[in-house]
């Protein structure tokens, strides 16, 4: 079922569109620039972001793959194989959680860790750099 029309009185001008245009511009190029950068060091965009939630989930130094799979916004099943995949590059480990079996924390490796902190720098620089260029445009 398609969403009804906003009101007239709703209605976007030209410069909402404007604003809306640059905004999806400015974060294009940005996720282009992360791409390449990603690339340079071997891995996948994909591969990246997995160990950027890992080392930057809250007050842990470790999550389980629905955790991954909501950060990702991605199916468990295909958060699993990636975790395979970067298993296999020896970036991240799965282990057993103490407390309850049934679950798997999904832990960085020192190689995943020396090639995202690498990449975090270039992409915190990336960022400084795009202040005042890439904001989230006001739309009353």
């Amino acid at each position: 079922m398609k969403p009804n029309p906003a009101p007239a009185q709703d209605a976007l001008q030209k410069s909402d569109f404007a604003a809306l245009s640059e905004f999806r511009y400015q974060m294009r190029r940005y996720e282009r620039f992360s791409e390449r950068a990603v690339q340079a060091e071997g891995i996948t965009p994909l591969q990246y972001l997995l160990m950027l939630h890992i080392k930057g989930f809250k007050d842990r130094e470790w999550a389980t793959i629905g955790e991954l799979a909501e950060r990702l916004q991605a199916q468990q099943h295909g958060v699993v194989a990636l975790v395979s995949r970067c298993e296999a590059a020896g970036l991240v480990a799965r282990r057993v959680h103490a407390e309850d079996r049934r679950r798997v924390e999904v832990h960085l490796l020192p190689a995943g860790e020396a090639i995202l902190a690498r990449l975090a720098a270039i992409h915190r620089a990336e960022l400084r750099a795009l202040q005042g260029v890439f904001t989230v445009p006001h739309l009353p």
